[in-house]
């Protein structure tokens, strides 16, 4: 329902200039209403807030996504465990390093690398679903209503850990720019959700199998008891890779939300390096990645886990997917003319269903929530401050010759 229908069927049709974003959106609506000062400032601010949230989502996303991965060590073997946090430390400052050189240069592999490694997925998923077919029968909704039933207050806290399931389609939507919409929507809905689907059912499988003689280590890497003990770690290996070009695609998600900044006025003027000669979207902003790369190492050095970044995760990320939920719905019904009364039907769907995503996420502020929304509020001041000083005229240069 979220990445699917909300995001790749119904909010990528909205870009601007062939970017997407929550910024995009923004900037469509003030198209709309550049005349109207109070519309204006509600506008800027659900925009600033947006943007804020989603670069604490960029610094959160590589932190535990490497992180994550590079733990399957400690599954292979516990010795390993002291070597996570620096081969986590060393495969991002490569990350960030080889920035500079832009997608286009590397971006050959990306292609290959995706396709193994989903396809990988879907081959583990119905591996471990074939030696526990009945795990098929979680597809009934019963279930579902039954666990909602009888467990109290429980899946409202769980909500908290669902929504890992699905954090990546802001930076999906923020990517339209880089990657293209075609190739965003073919490659979910024909390879990366039934390669999801399955695997998810695959670990259902494993823990239906054997949850009572797992340790609270194994749990937590449940992933990785998918395959057999000797193929452990090369799937460490390539999981390794896959993170580090997710990590890729929050990060190009990041420039391209600070050049639209820049054009409105929110950002100062950084530098904005283009490159590739053919594709006007792969940036690259030396200021952003530096500053990204600080946050997100210092991320990594305070938190130590993904269990413990996993609290960190998802105030930000839900936040911007909130905002979103009412900015694509101003757009559906003011820049498409969508028939109000389905708008609001659907768009209420969504809306309830974020915030309940939000409202749990927020109970983990103490856990770690503080550290991407401290970023995030220290972001909104920098920007608001930026606007109301100097960025005021230049955001009313930009709209009235977009509207013009």
């Amino acid at each position: 329902m979220v990445v699917t229908v909300k995001y790749v069927s119904i909010v990528m049709r909205a870009s601007h200039a062939g970017e997407g974003g929550i910024i995009a959106l923004t900037r469509l609506l003030l198209e709309r209403v550049h005349d109207k000062p109070r519309n204006v400032t509600v506008l800027v601010f659900a925009g600033l807030i947006g943007a804020a949230f989603f670069y604490g989502d960029g610094v959160i996303t590589p932190a535990i996504s490497v992180l994550s991965a590079v733990e399957g060590l400690e599954v292979v073997s516990p010795a390993l465990k002291s070597y996570v946090v620096p081969a986590t430390l060393l495969i991002l400052a490569l990350l960030f390093w080889g920035q500079r050189y832009g997608t286009g240069k590397i971006g050959f592999l990306f292609g290959p690398a995706m396709l193994v490694w989903f396809g990988l997925l879907a081959a583990l998923g119905a591996y471990n679903v074939s030696r526990a077919p009945h795990v098929l029968l979680a597809i009934k909704p019963t279930y579902a209503f039954a666990f909602l039933a009888t467990n109290g207050i429980l899946p409202f806290f769980a909500m908290g850990a669902i929504v890992l399931c699905v954090t990546g389609a802001e930076a999906l939507y923020a990517d339209m720019g880089h990657f293209g919409t075609k190739p965003i929507r073919l490659g979910w809905l024909r390879l990366v959700l039934p390669a999801l689907l399955l695997n998810y059912l695959g670990q259902g499988a494993v823990l239906l199998e054997s949850a009572a003689e797992l340790s609270s280590v194994e749990l937590e890497s449940l992933f990785y008891l998918m395959a057999p003990e000797q193929w452990r770690l090369y799937l460490v290996v390539i999981a390794t890779i896959a993170t580090v070009i997710a990590s890729q695609a929050v990060l190009t998600g990041a420039y391209s939300l600070t050049k639209q900044a820049i054009d409105l006025g929110w950002l100062p003027e950084f530098r904005i390096v283009q490159t590739s000669a053919h594709e006007l979207g792969q940036i690259y902003i030396p200021a952003i990645n530096f500053m990204l790369f600080v946050m997100v190492v210092l991320a990594v050095l305070l938190f130590q886990s993904s269990s413990a970044l996993a609290g960190a995760y998802g105030i930000a990320v839900t936040g911007t997917m909130l905002l979103t939920d009412f900015l694509a719905i101003s757009v559906a019904m003011t820049v498409w003319n969508w028939k109000p009364l389905p708008v609001m039907l659907g768009g209420v769907l969504f809306i309830l269903m974020d915030v309940t995503f939000f409202a749990s996420n927020s109970l983990k502020f103490s856990d770690g929530g503080w550290f991407p929304m401290g970023l995030s509020i220290m972001m909104v001041i920098a920007m608001t401050v930026r606007y109301e000083r100097y960025g005021k005229q230049k955001m009313r240069d930009a709209i009235s010759v977009s509207h013009g």
